[in-house]
C-alpha cells in the first residue's frame, strides 16, 4: 500500500547550505589560421596527489572573501597557466553536491579568451596541459559539466565575439 504523504527528505531542506564558492573557465584561443574548427581549448591534466589524480579538466578554482566572481576567473588563469585573459565571457552557473558539507555548490561558469595557444605555466595542481578542438576537449574532459561549458562557449563565440548579446555576456575588462 502506498502513502498518500510524499517521502520527506532524510536531511531537512532547510539545513542544506547554498554557496556561490568555485569558477570554471573554458580558455579558449583562435585555431591556426586555414583550421576548420576556429578555437582551441585548453585542458589540464591533474596532478598527482591531489584530488581527482589524472582527470583531465578546465582552469577551475575557489572564489576568494570579497572576491567578485569575474575577478576569481581571470586570477585562476593566471594562478594555473600564466596566461592573461584578454576577454571574458559569462556562459552558465553550474549546481554540484558537496556531500560532506551537505552543501549545494555553485560554480560560475566563463569563457576566456587568451591571445594564442602559447606554452601554459602550470601550477602544482597540473602536471599536463593540451590545446585541443573543441570535440578533442570534449572528448577528455572528465566532467560532464565542462562538456557543455565547452559546447556553449563555442556556440557563443562561433563568429569571434558574442555577436548581439556581447554587450550583456562579455566581462567589462578589469
Amino acid at each position: 500500500m502506498t502513502s498518500s504523504r510524499a517521502a520527506q527528505p532524510a536531511v531537512p531542506t532547510a539545513d542544506v547550505r547554498i554557496s556561490v564558492g568555485v569558477v570554471d573557465v573554458v580558455v579558449l584561443a583562435p585555431a591556426p589560421h586555414g583550421r576548420r574548427d576556429r578555437w582551441r581549448v585548453l585542458t589540464l591534466r591533474r596532478a598527482v596527489g591531489v584530488r581527482c589524480t589524472g582527470a583531465w579538466e578546465l582552469v577551475h578554482g575557489r572564489i576568494e572573501p570579497g572576491e567578485l566572481p569575474a575577478d576569481a576567473a581571470r586570477r585562476e588563469v593566471l594562478e594555473e597557466t600564466g596566461l592573461v585573459v584578454q576577454r571574458l565571457y559569462a556562459l552558465a552557473v553550474n549546481p554540484f553536491y558537496l556531500t560532506p558539507r551537505n552543501t549545494i555548490q555553485m560554480a560560475v561558469v566563463f569563457a576566456a579568451v587568451v591571445e594564442h595557444a602559447s606554452v601554459v605555466m602550470l601550477s602544482d595542481e597540473h602536471d599536463a596541459t593540451a590545446w585541443r578542438t573543441p570535440t578533442a576537449a570534449i572528448t577528455q574532459l572528465a566532467w560532464p559539466r565542462e562538456h557543455e561549458a565547452v559546447r556553449y562557449a563555442i556556440h557563443l563565440l562561433r563568429d569571434g565575439d558574442a555577436g548581439a548579446v556581447e554587450d550583456v555576456l562579455r566581462i567589462p575588462d578589469a
